[in-house]
């Protein structure tokens, strides 16, 4: 029985059936011709043929020799394109998705992207799933691809990439008390008299309004809260309910329904929001390709064009 060859004796002897040449086989590879020499020696016992003798001023392959070339050929080929980036072409792409979102990230990063996404990579399909708490360990198990999140993450722990920043609008049905015409801010005082219809994010029920206030937030007033948006239009124009929203979201809204925005009190800040992955698919061409047209999306939605 023959013994085990390692892959870089095979290497070793693919070129020296292919040079017929010590020397040259040595160049080749950068190494010294004795060490050639002396694998040249451990291939002979390993597959019991000489595979090179001498003839004349040269070599000439035996037999065996001959037999191994044409395959050690195929192999090298073979095992070279394993190692090489493989060339990528979107449109030949196909591949699925699964985006974690609010449907805040839908509507600002997905809806916008997604004629593009067809045109450029229409065999990549996108299932969007609800944003999590336990983001990390979904990235993570690859249970998730990407997640679309306004909320605070560990950079140490998730790669991310800044999608857009975005001020906050206080939303009213258009005869509310706080819609007034000039657009001045509201201050917090005056906010915090009026109930709320409040917003929570994923599974743990964030509110981002009273994590932010603080103190202040033991004097708000919520009358009702919701786990998304869609419904909200509906429930404002029902009340006398205030709701803060992202000014994109706040925009969107004024235009389709009868509502009225102002910006809201300095104090909730402004809105980040972030596309997050895990480690395991940071290299991944396919998953790389599409995080830079998210980000394109966003950025040509800010500026009219893309950066």
């Amino acid at each position: 029985m023959s013994l085990p060859i390692a892959a870089n004796l095979l290497l070793i002897l693919a070129l020296l059936l292919k040079t017929k040449s010590v020397s040259g086989t040595a160049l080749a590879l950068g190494v010294s011709q004795p060490s050639v020499s002396r694998a040249l020696s451990q291939l002979r016992t390993a597959l019991k043929d000489p595979l090179l003798v001498r003839s004349g001023a040269g070599m000439a392959r035996t037999r065996r020799g001959e037999e191994l070339v044409g395959k050690l050929a195929d192999w090298v080929t073979t095992t070279s394109s394993l190692l090489m980036e493989d060339s990528f072409a979107p449109a030949e792409v196909e591949r699925r998705f699964r985006i974690a979102s609010t449907d805040f990230g839908v509507m600002s990063v997905l809806l916008p992207a997604i004629a593009m996404l067809r045109e450029l990579a229409p065999a990549i399909s996108i299932d969007i799933v609800p944003l999590s708490h336990a983001t990390h360990r979904s990235l993570a198990e690859g249970d998730i691809d990407f997640a679309i999140s306004g909320l605070d993450h560990d950079p140490a722990q998730l790669h991310r990439m800044l999608l857009f920043r975005d001020s906050f609008r206080c939303v009213t049905r258009r005869d509310h008390p706080l819609a007034v015409s000039d657009d001045t801010p509201i201050t917090v005082e005056t906010f915090l008299e009026h109930p709320h219809l409040g917003l929570t994010v994923s599974e743990a029920e964030l509110d981002r309004v009273t994590m932010t206030l603080g103190p202040l937030a033991a004097t708000r007033k919520v009358a009702a809260s919701l786990p998304y948006f869609g419904l909200a239009p509906d429930m404002l124009a029902a009340g006398d309910l205030v709701m803060v929203l992202p000014a994109r979201a706040a925009n969107h809204f004024s235009q389709t329904h009868e509502l009225a925005s102002r910006p809201a009190p300095e104090q909730l800040g402004e809105l980040e929001y972030w596309l997050l992955w895990h480690e395991r698919s940071h290299r991944d061409r396919a998953a790389e390709w599409l995080r830079d047209r998210l980000q394109e999306i966003c950025s040509a939605s800010l500026t009219g064009k893309p950066e």
